[in-house]
């Protein structure tokens, strides 16, 4: 008897149960073929999707074209303004947020850096979407963590759907999406962006409000204030803080957005680091990605300060 047939007959008894395999779908398929298998799950959830695209998509459009719109005029806004203009606007409101002249003349050097290396048109469509969607987030998000900081029912509702939010791959955003809109439309990675990033205003303003001292809120009661003049005299003044940090976040989760946007026709530097992988151009992905941390820099430091002194303010 060769080896091979000595292996071959000694494979033949029954597996131990060290080797039983785990009974997923496709091990129990191959028992009775009646159980369907990974892939027909896979299928089925693809099918359903595309069966109500159609009537998602009817809803959705007419709902989300302002989101074009708005990052449309952003974007040409962004493009068409001189440089000689844009940035002597941009380091005024720096000033009014930060108070700080040092602040503004090191936001001052890496604009004026990235225009220097011919990176300043796409600096300027990666803020102009950073602007937009980010005004969208707190927009949407401060009122919603006000509701959730009211009502305990709808906290517990809300909290798992930001869980999701948060958790999910940032890539994970795009597929559905992809399916809905057209590839050339800018609400298709606005939509992403604001999924991805309105969490954190979202869970900070709720946070903030729920921890406004109880002390503070009973002296509002004996003063006979309603709950509207306690919300916008007691409550969210005292948690503008966390309100600014979650702001803070915002910001920066859709810079990083903004990036894997660019694999969705999002414009700006994205779209630099996007062709240095794909054609390994190394100083261009280089110095695209050097790009994209000075404007985290930028955007980081002057939403900082702003916080300082909000915190000064009510010290």
């Amino acid at each position: 008897m060769s080896m091979d047939d000595l292996l071959a007959s000694q494979n033949t008894g029954s597996p131990s149960l060290w080797e039983l395999p785990f009974p997923s779908l496709d091990n129990l398929n191959e028992a009775c073929p009646a159980i369907a298998q990974t892939r027909d799950l896979t299928s089925g959830l693809e099918s359903g999707f595309l069966a109500i695209k159609d009537s998602l998509k009817f809803v959705l459009d007419p709902i989300t074209q302002p989101l074009s719109w708005f990052l449309n005029g952003a974007l040409n806004m962004f493009q068409t303004v001189p440089w000689f203009i844009m940035v002597p606007i941009m380091l005024a409101v720096v000033f009014v947020a930060s108070k700080s002249v040092r602040l503004v003349g090191m936001v001052a050097a890496m604009i004026l850096f990235l225009a220097f290396i011919d990176h300043y048109d796409y600096a300027m469509q990666t803020l102009a979407i950073i602007f937009v969607c980010s005004l969208i987030c707190v927009l949407l998000g401060v009122p919603i963590g006000i509701a959730m900081s009211r009502s305990d029912n709808l906290q517990r509702g809300i909290t798992p759907v930001l869980d999701m939010l948060q958790t999910l791959p940032p890539f994970v955003y795009l597929i559905p999406l992809i399916f809905l809109f057209s590839i050339t439309e800018p609400k298709l990675y606005g939509i992403a962006i604001i999924l991805y990033a309105i969490v954190p205003v979202i869970r900070l303003t709720n946070l903030g409000i729920r921890l406004v001292d109880k002390d503070v809120i009973e002296a509002a009661d004996a003063y006979g204030m309603t709950d509207r003049q306690k919300l916008y005299g007691v409550q969210i003044p005292l948690a503008l803080p966390n309100i600014m940090a979650g702001v803070n976040q915002t910001i920066m989760m859709s810079l990083a957005m903004v990036v894997i946007a660019s694999l969705v026709s999002a414009p700006g530097l994205g779209v630099l680091v996007l062709r240095g992988i794909r054609n390994l151009e190394l100083g261009v992905g280089l110095v695209s990605g050097l790009g994209i941390v000075l404007l985290a820099v930028i955007l980081d430091r002057v939403t900082k300060a702003a916080l300082a002194r909000v915190n000064t303010s009510q010290q």
